[in-house]
């Protein structure tokens, strides 16, 4: 008959910075028993592996998002990169930075009738859970502070298998002056449904990283919604002004570094 060994507390030795944990939701302070990490703690580690693992692989669901956007009341358009489904996306980045055929030839008639001021767009990224979570929220107060600027806004864009860059095509070929994407971070063991914001001036096929701005971390224990809107709102006008966006912007007043405002 098995007998149940249970194992003290006494064995394991904290560390001196537990007291520091209350602070943070990063891996620190985790104690060891003999040579090794504390049982429960490889435990979690395992849990928050899984977690990520799954935010990479979960797939869009498109068509609930465009359900949800639709109490927003403007225009909808699903589009597709040239990566056809996950695993072509996580081993073709560059597939996930451009549109397919079927989704070019709808901007480009759109494109034909109008200029726009901004361009929206939603994409899966690494983590679709963040996107489902967290994009609906943060849209809302952002396209309140462009309303009441008169800002004209493109139909939203919600992209299946897209990665950052995707979003210079989508603005480009619907002419828009700045596009907005909002997008599923990579996902970390403390954070795997975090959402990012990246704001490009003057969208252009073959942009690089450099003229884009992100404001990142955006989830309930990080950068809360409205704050977020707050801002790449900020971001949007300076841009604009300045007509310039990236390392461009660093001239200005503050400047946007893992989510907070940074004072220069």
């Amino acid at each position: 008959m098995d007998v149940p060994v249970t194992i003290s507390k006494s064995f394991i030795k904290q560390d001196a910075w537990r007291p520091l944990k209350k602070f943070t939701n990063a891996r620190i302070a985790i104690g060891r028993t003999g040579n090794a990490i504390p049982l429960s703690e490889n435990l979690s580690f395992r849990a928050d592996h899984a977690l990520a693992r799954d935010a990479v692989y979960t797939a869009l669901n498109a068509n609930k998002l465009a359900e949800e956007f639709a109490a927003l009341g403007m225009p909808i358009l699903l589009l597709q990169s040239c990566a056809n489904n996950r695993g072509e996306y996580l081993q073709r980045p560059d597939w996930g930075r451009q549109l397919n055929e079927a989704s070019k030839n709808m901007l480009l008639q759109l494109g034909d009738k109008m200029i726009y001021d901004v361009a929206v767009i939603i994409a899966d990224g690494l983590s679709a859970h963040a996107v489902h979570q967290h994009s609906r929220p943060v849209l809302k107060e952002l396209l309140d502070l462009c309303n009441n600027d008169n800002y004209s806004i493109a139909p939203l864009c919600i992209v299946q298998q897209g990665r950052v860059a995707i979003s210079d095509e989508i603005g480009f070929l619907l002419k828009a002056k700045i596009s907005i994407i909002l997008i599923g971070e990579r996902p970390g063991l403390s954070s795997p449904h975090s959402m990012g914001v990246y704001l490009t001036y003057q969208p252009a096929i073959g942009n690089t990283d450099e003229r884009r701005n992100c404001i990142s971390n955006i989830h309930p224990q990080g950068l809360n919604y409205l704050n977020a809107a707050k801002q790449a709102f900020a971001l949007m006008q300076k841009a604009m002004a300045l007509k310039v966006s990236g390392v461009g912007l660093r001239g200005g007043d503050d400047w946007v570094i893992g989510g907070r405002a940074v004072d220069w």
